[in-house]
Order: structure tokens, then sequence, then C-alpha cells
């Protein structure tokens, strides 16, 4: 294992997998607006950023791209004095050896931590010894402290139980989970039996991620840490709002405020990363598109997820 000791602790609240923006005509990484964004979130009250995830389109980027990506947004972080808001990085490879490969660059890059999805391509042959023998050989040897990645819908179906999940948590170089799967049942088992970290009590340290922003308050409930969403980068008031709602003992606005939250977030979630950077397009003057083979969102359809949003966008902006 690393001894290495993040420069950053992990606080609990909300986190964006930032969006990676591309020049509209040639595809280009468009680094101003990635450090523009960037700065954007942390002013509006984010715990942390998370770059290369699926939001990010890791799977569309270069190594060469992925820690420029990663150096942009440290180097916007910093140079708008959040030089202590903590970096997660997407280094998932396919094999162990360049998983540990590209978390040693994210480290150089100025990442704190990484977020690493199970193995899958080769799915007939995964099964839970190979995940297990995956993860804890990259936390064996990555400078950087992991942060599990349980999506299934990215990885052929691969979805880690509560028993595989509070085994890996045991390695002292895995720091936490991000539950994508929308389990708040899993959740809740591997915070209790890693003694989680929470709004009110620094436990264990360990991390119990909420993957999805429509249920911050029931990961709350379920004794989470944070939540790593997708839609906070378009709404990151409200939810950093709902999060501080609850943990304020509010549990009453936090509930309605969440409805609003989560009927929103819907919009998003069907339009998957076109439709969130068109989101952004619509209400901050950036975002622009993915890059292909994803397409890009007709005008009616742009037009239909602005308009389902806007009424928590009314809230973002009173914010």
């Amino acid at each position: 294992m690393s001894t290495t000791t993040p420069r950053r602790p992990l606080p609990c609240g909300i986190y964006a997998p930032t969006m990676t923006f591309f020049d509209p005509a040639t595809e280009d990484l468009d680094i101003p607006t990635i450090k523009r964004h960037a700065e954007r979130l942390a002013r509006d009250g984010l715990a942390g950023l998370v770059t290369l995830g699926s939001n990010g389109e890791a799977v569309h980027c270069t190594r060469e791209e992925k820690l420029a990506i990663t150096r942009a947004t440290r180097e916007a972080l910093d140079a708008a004095g959040f030089t202590q808001m903590p970096i997660i990085v997407g280094t998932t490879e396919s094999s162990v050896r360049g998983t540990i490969e590209l978390s040693k660059m994210a480290a150089d890059a100025g990442g704190d931590y990484v977020l690493l999805l199970p193995p899958s391509y080769y799915r007939a042959q995964v099964d839970e010894d190979m995940i297990e023998g995956y993860f804890t050989a990259v936390a064996d040897q990555s400078p950087l402290p992991v942060v599990l990645y349980n999506y299934p819908g990215a990885v052929a179906g691969v979805d880690m139980d509560s028993d595989l999940l509070v085994r890996l948590g045991r390695h002292p170089n895995i720091v936490g989970t991000k539950f994508t799967c929308g389990s708040t049942g899993k959740l809740t088992r591997v915070a209790h039996a890693l003694d989680a970290k929470t709004p009110g009590s620094e436990g264990s340290g360990y991390m119990a991620f909420g993957g999805i922003c429509d249920f911050t308050v029931q990961t709350l409930a379920s004794g989470g840490s944070g939540i790593i969403a997708g839609g906070a980068n378009v709404m990151p008031k409200v939810c950093v709002r709902v999060w501080n709602l609850f943990a304020e003992g509010k549990i009453d606005e936090a509930v309605a405020l969440q409805k609003i939250l989560s009927r929103a977030d819907w919009f998003l979630t069907k339009a998957a990363i076109a439709g969130t950077k068109q989101a952004i397009q619509s209400y901050f003057g950036y975002g622009g598109y993915p890059r292909r083979p994803l397409k890009r969102l007709d005008e009616a359809r742009v037009n239909a997820i602005a308009e389902g949003i806007r009424e928590v966008m009314e809230i973002e902006k009173s914010l």
C-alpha cells in the first residue's frame, strides 16, 4: 500500500463529476471552459470535484487529455483560492498495470484520490475473485487512495454487493464507494459496517457517496457521507442546499426541496451527457456538445430540457 498522505481530505457534502468541454467544431479540449466550469462549481459551494468520471467522457479521452483536464482543473481551483478543494480522478483502465500507471500519472497531475470501476470488458470471465483481486492489487500500489465506483450500467451489469464492498473497504488504501447503483439499502449496510463519515461524525473517515442527486436526502438518512452527482454541474447550489438543510435538522424543508430537485434531475438523467451540457448552455452560456459517437440534441429537445428544469433553476439563481 502507498504511504502517501493525501494533501486534501474529503469533506462531507456535494461533489460534481465535472463535464469535459470540447471545441464544437474540432472536438479538441476546451481548456478555458474546463477551468471556468471548475471555478463556478467551487464558488457555488461544492465540497470537491471529480474529473474523468462518466460525465467527464473519460472513455472518449486519451491519457494525455485526461492528465491535461485534471491539471487544468487543479490550476483553476488554486488560482481561484480553492487550494484545499480535493480532486478525485477517474483512472480506470482494463488492466491492473494500466490502472496503476494512470493513477500514478494522476497524482502528478494534481489528483488527490482515484475513482475506479470494476473490470468488465471480458465479462464472461469476471467474477467476484477477479474484482477483489483487481481492486486489491491497484490499491496496494496506487499513490492515491481509492474510491470504488459501483455503476452497473457502465460495466456490462457488474454490480458489487455489500459484502464485497465491505471487504474491500477494509483495505487501508480504499477510502470510499460511489453508489451509482442507486441502492440505498446497500449504501446503508456498507456505511454502517465501515463506520462511514457523516455530517455529524468523523467515524472511520470512510466515504459512502450517493451517486445521483435525486436521492440526496435518502443518502443522508442512510448514514452516507456525500453525493457525487452529474446534476451538480447544472444546479450545484440547490444540491448543496438540500444537503445542508438535512444536515442542520431541517428535515421537512430538505424533503420538500429534494422533490423539486428529483423532478428536475430526471430531465438531465434521461438526456445524459448531451442533455446536461445543453442545460449548462441554456442557463450559463457555455456547455457545447459531447464527442462523437454521442449524438447532439435537436433544438426541440434542448428547449424541452430547459423548460423541464426551469423550476429548480429559478431556485438555483435565487440562492
